[in-house]
């Protein structure tokens, strides 16, 4: 079973890489690997899109300067059907839409868009930094053994507005009502950096590495 991080240069892989490979180690999870070549991703049970940075720039870096990356990627979870995990600009590029800068199409998986954060009270900052309680929505294989209340670590300026409220899975309160994990059919998203949240993101991502759509 083998897992790959999608290496396109947006953000710092190292410690999701650490995570989802002691993961795997504890869980016996297969195999993860961190790679910008399209026949790794081709050939992967498991594909997850990490993401730092503004989403223009992170779909360009994708989409447009690693075209046969991206189109192996869409091959593997479109076609194969292989389980996704997008985790910050990785979850926002499943929206239909990014707002961030300019308008930007993301990958339409989710019918959504990627709006600036407005919390009500205006003595909340932003980006949302920090940690926060997570709110869980509806049931999910990924989320098993998580509840609300849970702590998760977010850094963000921008989340995703969902046309469906079913594929919103989890959100947290800022002010509001923030996105914290979306899905649909094969694929999820989070918000918040599973990597850096602890034992409630370690539980995501085994259970990520065992998940069967």
């Amino acid at each position: 079973m083998l897992t790959v991080l999608v290496d396109y240069d947006s953000g710092n892989l190292h410690s999701a890489a650490k995570a989802f490979q002691r993961m795997a180690r504890e869980t016996d999870g297969g195999t993860v690997l961190v790679s910008a070549n399209p026949e790794d991703v081709a050939r992967a049970d498991r594909v997850v899109l990490p993401g730092d940075g503004a989403f223009p720039s992170c779909r360009e870096g994708l989409v447009r300067d690693r075209a046969a990356l991206y189109q192996a990627l869409v091959e593997t979870v479109e076609d194969r059907g292989r389980p996704f995990l997008g985790i910050c600009v990785g979850m926002q590029l499943m929206a239909r839409t990014g707002t961030e800068y300019r308008e930007t199409p993301g990958f339409g998986w989710i019918d959504g868009t990627v709006n600036r954060i407005v919390p009500a009270n205006p003595a909340l900052k932003v980006p949302h930094m920090g940690w926060n309680d997570l709110i869980l929505d509806d049931p999910h294989p990924v989320l098993a053994g998580l509840a609300t209340g849970d702590h998760a670590y977010f850094v963000h300026s921008y989340h995703m507005e969902v046309a469906d409220p079913a594929q919103r899975l989890a959100h947290c309160d800022y002010g509001g009502p923030v996105t914290a994990v979306v899905g649909i059919a094969n694929r999820v998203g989070t918000q918040f950096h599973p990597e850096k949240s602890q034992s409630a993101g370690l539980r995501l991502i085994a259970n990520f590495l065992h998940w069967r759509p």
